[in-house]
């Protein structure tokens, strides 16, 4: 296979030593025992007495059941970290498999307790809650009592528990190692999924036209097969859905996220309303390019021909400085992911294909996945991560419940993260048409995670509403919807020709189905906060800082209200996407200026 580019990142590995010495630690089982003995303790100790418990012994066994979690929960994080970086690997994918029963049996022992408390009377709870004995746990106990209308047995959440492991999940992992092992056959060699997506981000559209179509030949060999588990998870999304009586395919995603079916289809609503904003974008960019119109893959073409490769220790040096530049305790903290090896950095086969963050690891800091490639886009996607990973390690004291956070807060820290450093890459350049490319890149990122990410929600839509309707969808139909969605996006301002089958590589479809939407949510509410620490400066400092401490211990609205917003007002959103017009018109203004 063909060696990619090198970034400086190559010999950049995370160091898993601080959770296991390796794959083969007997402390692995050992911790398994551990919480497995436990939980039958605790089972014994506490099943069918929950809502007969007072407000300290309630708080005690909440403790403890933290505490058997964690115990698990440590070995599975190491296990799905191994995974990540060689999915190819036999016995990694087995510790996966078999460390994900053992989570799934002990869960069958522990589920009683939330069931018995959401089924506690209304009476018994609000008189517990509203004690100080019960504060530390107040949120957590609040938001599992909001599930109590789906709850099933506990018989019944047995089964359902059990067999998510064969279930679900399974199939998750078979589409994640379907895409970690595709490979894209480009210039007479074969190349990852990732360094070839990268292409489309070359200044040389040939470049970019015979990426994008080795990319759409790569997808086609497989694309019945992950269309076949792509409807498969549809329909065991819609049986748990059925079963559970949720009123529609988003509903206990948008529960889970702490929001509610209306806030999210006003948001919905805002963001569609204003498809008229990357139409209008696509043209500008179509005008500099000196197109008449662009093709899917001109959307992320740099405007200069310079293809100059960041190194990841230039990378390193300003996501760090940015960071730090906002507040010294951001950037300390930032700086240990590079200097301590939390970080694994480059390409490689079989490695999962994106980036991500772990943020919640039990008794442990965060690690951040990257597939670093040495472009812009690269340098602000390492600094996305770690915003999740600075929320991590802020929001660590408070233990793995309250640390957790639901998706429409946990993408707050890493948007906020990528503003900064889009700022300093800003700054660095004072020639104005290299400033304009800065700005126009800054509004492909924008419209990436606003925009498509609400025509994705769409098309996700549409396809959890077919698949219940009509039955299964072939990978032609899925084309259509996808094409659709897009279409309601771009309108003519971008030929979608080729682009039929690309909703094959995005694995959020099967892996979190309704997540795409929080990716908005969360930039929108980032913005704002963003918008307010340009105006207010250093006094936006601490109360951001406190926002990331609170973790999930709060509910979202109360998070906001830390840094003087609203989330209850559907206004919000417009505000934010008031603040991408305004980039567009500034954009607009210095291409005309340039062009004089």
């Amino acid at each position: 296979m063909a060696t990619t580019e090198l970034t400086g990142a190559e010999e950049v590995a995370w160091n898993l030593g601080d959770l296991y010495a390796g794959i083969d630690d007997p402390r692995i089982d050992e911790d398994v025992s551990q919480a497995e003995t436990e939980a039958a303790a605790f089972r014994e100790r506490y099943h069918g007495k929950v809502a007969s418990l007072g407000a300290e012994a309630l708080a005690d066994g909440i403790e403890e059941w933290e505490r058997i979690e964690s115990t698990l929960v440590r070995p599975l994080t190491f296990a799905h970290l191994l995974f990540a970086t060689n999915m190819a690997d036999p016995a990694r994918g087995a510790l996966v498999a078999r460390l994900g029963e053992k989570a799934a049996a002990l869960e069958t022992q522990l589920l009683f307790f939330g069931l018995e408390w959401a089924s506690a009377p209304d009476d018994v709870a609000d008189a517990l809650l509203a004690g100080e004995a019960l504060d530390r746990w107040r949120h957590h106990l609040s938001s599992l009592r909001k599930f109590r209308p789906y709850l099933l047995s506990e018989p019944e959440e047995r089964i359902v528990t059990e067999k998510t492991v064969s279930g679900a999940s399974a199939w998750s992992r078979l589409y994640e190692e379907l895409l970690g092992a595709l490979r894209v056959t480009y210039d007479g060699q074969e190349i990852a999924l990732e360094p070839a997506m990268a292409k489309l981000y070359d200044p040389d559209r040939d470049v970019r036209r015979d990426a994008a179509q080795a990319i759409t030949d790569a997808l086609g060999p497989g694309l019945r097969t992950r269309a076949y588990v792509f409807n498969t998870v549809l329909l065991d999304t819609s049986i748990d859905d059925r079963l559970r009586g949720y009123p529609t395919w988003l509903s206990s995603r948008n529960l889970a996220n702490e929001t509610t079916d209306e806030a999210v289809e006003a948001l919905v609503e805002a963001t569609t309303s204003r498809f008229d904003l990357p139409k209008r974008y696509y043209r500008l960019k179509a005008r500099l390019l000196g197109l008449e119109r662009l093709e899917h893959y001109d959307r992320f073409a740099p405007l200069s021909s310079d293809a100059t490769r960041i190194a990841w220790e230039e990378a390193h040096s300003i996501v760090v400085d940015a960071y730090t530049e906002f507040s010294e305790t951001a950037g300390e903290i930032v700086a240990r992911f590079f200097d301590e090896s939390w970080i694994d950095g480059p390409v490689r086969p079989d490695k999962r294909t994106g980036a991500f963050c772990a943020m919640t690891v039990p008794g442990v800091h965060p690690y951040v996945l990257m597939n670093y490639t040495g472009d812009r886009r690269a340098i602000l996607t390492l600094a996305h991560e770690l915003g999740h990973g600075l929320h991590g390690v802020l929001a660590q004291p408070l233990g793995y419940v309250n640390s957790s956070t639901p998706l429409t807060t946990a993408e707050t820290a890493s948007v906020f993260g990528e503003a900064l450093t889009f700022e300093r890459l800003l700054a660095r350049e004072d020639d104005p048409p290299r400033r304009l490319e800065l700005l126009m890149n800054r509004i492909d990122d924008a419209i990436a995670t606003t925009f498509r990410q609400i025509a994705m929600n769409r098309f996700e839509h549409a396809v959890h509403t077919e698949r219940r309707t009509r039955g299964e969808l072939a990978p032609e139909r899925l084309g259509e919807l996808w094409l659709e969605c897009q279409t309601a996006l771009l309108g003519d301002s971008v030929s979608l020709d080729g682009y039929a089958p690309w909703w094959s590589y995005i694995p959020h479809f099967t892996g979190a189905p309704g997540y795409v939407y929080a990716y908005a949510y969360g930039y929108l509410f980032s913005l704002a906060i963003y918008r307010r620490y340009v105006t207010e400066g250093e006094a936006m400092v601490e109360p951001y800082l406190d926002l990331l401490r609170a973790g999930g211990s709060r509910t979202p609205e109360e998070l906001a209200r830390l840094v003087g917003l609203d989330l209850t007002d559907p206004s919000i959103w417009a505000s934010g996407l008031e603040a991408l017009t305004e980039e567009l018109d500034e954009a607009e203004r210095l291409a005309d200026e340039l062009e004089r």
